[in-house]
């Protein structure tokens, strides 16, 4: 079988559970909207606190899908069974960390100037997610170990049959049903913690049962925890969870710095951003394929092999970007509508949506860019790079430019949510050139297999 179509296979497969996943979202977004402006309002704000903790925790883990995936190229399996066990450490320690930022959001809803009567159900809403958390981040475990040897229908086929879980839970949930009085907003998260708690059941049900596990060792006895093994994850997986965080906090910020624009702003602004965490699933899964396989082959001593299969990722990326993008600029006014049936939103949301399709164009080269570059070792000059431009052109620039004006933009018209994108999109392109260079240049130094 060809790289390409390897690839292409693999990325497929990650993109219909990306997709699963990303789906419970979009779902609550839509059943949000149908409930009221202040339930959607209510949803955008948690769900910013929220994703910028669990992607940061995220990445930590699938930091480690390189580590994994060479050491499979290097047919060292036994050593996969150590090293996922030592990751649990890991995984404990960070869930621990994110369940408290969770459980108490007050910092983040008093440093965004997020209006005091949204304060109550905005916690209630997180405090729920902070539970979900636990399970959410051990099936992170399993989809990662998956990923990186080459097994990621498993893990799709319970995201996919996740999704049909969650969306009518979080229906009947919210609204009621069987006579049952709904709960509202938090219907949603409660219908995330049941859905993340069978997710994660299912999982462990399955590295138990299946055979093609065995050769991996994975259920010995835990050993203590090993200090270089750790510091190895530490320094590979805490870079890569902060740059995750920038990357997204950037882009979910906004949302919190926008609710001081009303209700519409907010819920117009929801609408884009679920359409651009939509797109994004796309580079993700071709990340994650092409991360994969660019580690398989640096572990079989291959560099020019991963070479190739980092070039033909980033080129599926480029030419993914282009098709998506073009779509969401032609069917913007539609999308707008059926995510909400109030005019006002719609009508703001479909000209936000223009801005997501150029933000998603660069968007997509540095994300698969950020995956290889986990493969080569290199995790600081990422985390640089996102803190400096996306933080501060992007995020910082673009709250100067909605509510301060700059010297070469003065504001006489009232603030938008454009000047958030506007200056967000900019910051990203230049990111992504940032991130083709750093590959080209670590693609052509030698490589070490890592020995955990």
């Amino acid at each position: 079988m060809s790289e390409l179509r390897t690839i292409a296979r693999h990325a497929g497969t990650v993109l219909i559970g990306q997709l699963a996943v990303m789906s419970f979202g979009v779902a609550d977004t839509l059943i949000a909207g149908r409930y009221s402006p202040h339930a959607l309002a209510i949803l955008s704000l948690a769900s910013s606190i929220y994703i910028s903790i669990y992607v940061a925790l995220n990445g930590m883990l699938q930091a480690l899908l390189p580590v994994w995936a060479e050491l499979h190229g290097a047919g060292r399996t036994a050593e996969i069974g150590r090293s996922f066990r030592q990751a649990l450490y890991i995984c404990a320690g960070a869930t621990a960390v994110g369940f408290c930022g969770l459980w108490f959001p007050d910092p983040w809803l008093s440093l965004t100037d997020v209006p005091a009567e949204l304060w109550p159900d905005i916690r209630a809403y997180l405090q729920i997610l902070a539970v979900a958390l636990v399970p959410s981040q051990l099936f992170r475990m399993y989809g990662t170990l998956n990923q990186s040897l080459g097994y990621p229908r498993l893990v799709t086929w319970l995201q996919a049959g996740a999704l049909l879980v969650k969306v009518p839970l979080s229906y009947g949930l919210t609204f009621g049903a069987a006579g049952l009085p709904g709960l509202g907003i938090v219907g949603c998260a409660w219908a995330t913690l049941i859905v993340n708690t069978l997710m994660m059941l299912t999982g462990l049900w399955m590295l138990r049962t299946q055979d093609i596990y065995t050769p991996y060792r994975l259920w010995r006895r835990l050993e203590k925890p090993n200090g270089s093994t750790l510091r190895h994850f530490l320094q590979l997986g805490v870079p890569a969870g902060l740059s995750i965080m920038v990357e997204v906090t950037s882009f979910t910020l906004m949302a919190l710095f926008i609710a001081r624009l009303g209700a519409v702003a907010s819920a117009s602004h929801q609408i884009a951003a679920s359409m651009a965490s939509v797109l994004y699933m796309v580079p993700l899964a071709l990340g994650i394929a092409s991360s994969a396989r660019t580690g398989y082959w640096l572990g079989a001593n291959q560099p020019g092999k991963a070479r190739h299969a980092a070039g033909l990722g980033m080129g599926m990326a480029v030419a993914a970007a282009l098709l998506c993008a073009g779509l969401l600029f032609l069917g913007r006014e539609s999308l707008a509508q059926v995510f909400t049936n109030t005019p006002e939103v719609a009508q703001a949301a479909s000209l936000w949506l223009v801005w997501v399709a150029l933000y998603h164009l660069a968007d997509a080269v540095q994300a698969v860019c950020a995956f290889l570059l986990r493969c080569y070792r290199i995790t600081l000059a990422p985390l640089l790079i996102y803190t400096t431009l996306l933080w501060g052109a992007g995020l910082y620039g673009g709250y100067q430019l909605a509510y301060s004006g700059l010297a070469w933009a003065s504001l006489d018209a009232r603030p938008s949510v454009d000047s958030f994108w506007m200056t967000s999109t900019a910051a990203l392109v230049v990111v992504s050139a940032l991130f083709v260079w750093l590959v080209w240049r670590a693609a052509r130094a030698p490589h070490t297999l890592s020995s955990h």
